[in-house]
């Protein structure tokens, strides 16, 4: 059974999609250890409690970075949680904070990555006019948007679509690849080469 440890800033849409398919065994062999957010009145805080998860508020206005980075791992590391779910949490991770769970944070981004990396990713796609967008869930490394990819979902742009709309349809598929992201990295068939997350190779006798 691996523990995860889920971090989130507001509604926390896609950790409940994640909270609902452990519950009903998409996401195999897997517990919620913890739900950690930086605001005290996050939905997403609620939610969890609503549903019976250890939860902790942990702000960081007033502190020191790597104070606040200190106290976050160590809470994780006290609920001995495996992998760190980022699901909306609007802080950037130092890389002192990545380098203790190596290839063990996930991060969903609303674009394709490499492209439209940052804030308002699916505005910058809308203004930028693509045919085709959709979300990334990656490792997350010491580069913003950067770490290993390892499910995508493509999402066509319509021409009747605005950036809301956009958005909308996007979210629906960062629901569906988060959880498809977790239970493969669950699995220990799949490995990081390089930049590519895939099945190990068979063993050569």
């Amino acid at each position: 059974m691996k523990h995860l440890g889920i971090l989130l800033s507001g509604r926390g849409s896609n950790f409940e999609a994640i909270a609902h398919n452990i519950a009903t065994g998409r996401i195999p062999d897997a517990r919620i250890a913890v739900v950690i957010s930086n605001k005290p009145d996050a939905g997403g805080i609620a939610t969890a409690q609503r549903l019976g998860l250890n939860t902790l508020i942990i702000p960081f206005k007033g502190t020191e970075r790597a104070d606040h980075d200190r106290a976050m791992v160590a809470a994780l590391k006290q609920h001995q949680v495996d992998f760190v779910c980022l699901a909306g949490y609007m802080r950037l991770l130092s890389p002192w904070f990545v380098q203790q769970f190596p290839r063990r944070i996930l991060n969903i981004h609303p674009s394709l990555l490499p492209a439209f990396p940052g804030l308002e990713a699916q505005e910058q796609a809308f203004a930028y006019g693509v045919k085709v967008s959709g979300c990334t869930v990656h490792f997350v490394d010491e580069e913003l948007d950067h770490g290993a990819i390892i499910v995508q979902k493509t999402v066509p742009v319509l021409d009747s679509d605005d950036e809301h709309t956009l958005a909308a349809r996007i979210l629906e598929q960062e629901h569906v690849a988060y959880s498809e992201a977790i239970a493969m990295v669950l699995q220990s068939d799949y490995e990081v080469v390089g930049r590519r997350f895939g099945k190990k190779s068979p063993a050569v006798a």
